[in-house]
């Protein structure tokens, strides 16, 4: 069985987790509004999504089916 021969370092572990820092999230300006949104999401303040209103503005959209 493959052990290692000695105790890994703080900085070996520290380099080797340098790549799971979480990135920035993307987002675009909704078409309708101008607000800032998801990418390929319902826009949270207007209800718009692909030019089109698919929740009506100022519903909650908790729960909402995303298309």
């Amino acid at each position: 069985m493959a052990v290692p021969k000695r105790k890994t370092s703080p900085s070996r572990q520290g380099m080797r987790r340098s790549h799971h820092a979480v990135g920035q999230q993307a987002h675009a300006e909704c078409s309708n509004c101008g607000e800032l949104k998801r990418p390929h999401h319902v826009c949270g303040h207007c209800g718009h999504y692909d030019g089109r209103e698919v929740v009506a503005a100022g519903k909650d959209l908790k729960g909402t089916v995303r298309i």
